[in-house]
C-alpha cells in the first residue's frame, strides 16, 4: 500500500507540475497584454481590460493548488481553473475556431482534472 501511494504521489506532482506550467505559460501573456493574446481575446468578443485580470486569476489559481495546508483555498482554485478553462474552450467552439486553436484549453483542462483526481487519491488513499 506504501509503494502505491508513493507512486501515486508522484503522479500527482508529475501531472500538477505541467498543469501548473501549463497555466502559467498562458497567464504571462494575459497579464502582460502580448499583442497575440490580445488577438486571441478580441477575436473572441471579450474586452481587453479582463485580458489581465484573467492572467492574475490563472496564477492566483495555480498558488491555490500548490500551496498546502488549505484544502477548501485548493477546492476553489481547481473549481475556478475548471470554469477559466471551460470558458476558454467554449468561446473557441462558440466563434467557429478550429481544432488548433481549442486543443489548448482542453488540454490544460485535462491536466487540472488529472491533477484534482490524483490530489484527491492523495488525500484518501482510496
Amino acid at each position: 500500500m506504501f509503494k502505491f501511494m508513493k507512486k501515486i504521489k508522484i503522479i500527482y506532482w508529475i501531472v500538477t507540475g505541467l498543469m501548473a506550467a501549463f497555466i502559467v505559460m498562458s497567464a504571462i501573456p494575459d497579464i502582460l497584454r502580448i499583442p497575440e493574446a490580445v488577438t486571441i481575446f478580441t477575436h473572441l468578443g471579450y474586452p481587453i481590460y479582463l485580458l489581465p485580470f484573467i492572467g492574475v486569476a490563472k496564477i492566483l489559481g495555480v498558488i491555490g493548488v500548490l500551496v498546502p495546508g488549505f484544502p477548501r483555498l485548493t477546492e476553489w482554485a481547481y473549481a475556478g481553473l475548471v470554469f477559466d478553462l471551460i470558458g476558454a474552450f467554449y468561446s473557441h467552439i462558440a466563434v467557429g475556431d478550429p481544432v488548433s486553436s481549442w486543443i489548448f484549453p482542453v488540454i490544460a483542462l485535462a491536466l487540472v482534472l488529472g491533477s484534482y483526481f490524483l490530489y484527491h487519491k492523495t488525500k484518501t488513499g482510496d
